[in-house]
């Protein structure tokens, strides 16, 4: 049985990266700023989201090319390296920003344009609910 429901190894890391990011994300949100647990899941969710930006790079469209979603995942590539930076430097307000952003741009709204019909997830999606 195909478990992987015909999506390749990269595109599977890089779906349970962004779906982890999310959980850790909202987490790091959610509680206590400044603490140890926050530096250590922060770290993790820094991780995750090098992992997803990283691995869309091996991921193409039909056509062989990239798209304008490769754009940011070079910004998330060089502003999560920055944004820890920021947060060692003591400049915590920028690096709130900053980690704040890429968790709504990059992973919220980028999720949600997964979701159009002419997209891996999208097409699924929509498919399974009998609309394309």
């Amino acid at each position: 049985m195909d478990t992987n429901f015909g999506f390749s190894p990269v595109v599977l890391i890089h779906m349970w990266a962004a779906f982890a990011a999310i959980g850790i994300g909202a987490l790091v949100f959610l509680r206590r700023k400044g603490t140890a647990t926050h530096g250590w899941l922060g770290r993790g969710w820094a991780l995750l989201m090098l992992v997803v930006a990283v691995s869309s790079f091996w991921i193409t469209g039909k056509d062989g090319l990239y798209s304008w979603i490769h754009g940011l995942s070079v910004f998330v590539t060089l502003a999560i390296p920055y944004a820890v930076y920021l947060a060692i430097r003591g400049n915590i307000s920028h690096h709130r920003r900053l980690m704040s952003g890429l968790y709504i741009g990059a992973l919220v709204v980028a999720g949600l344009f997964t979701l159009l019909p002419d997209r891996l997830l999208g097409a699924m999606l929509w498919k399974s609910l009998g609309f394309i």
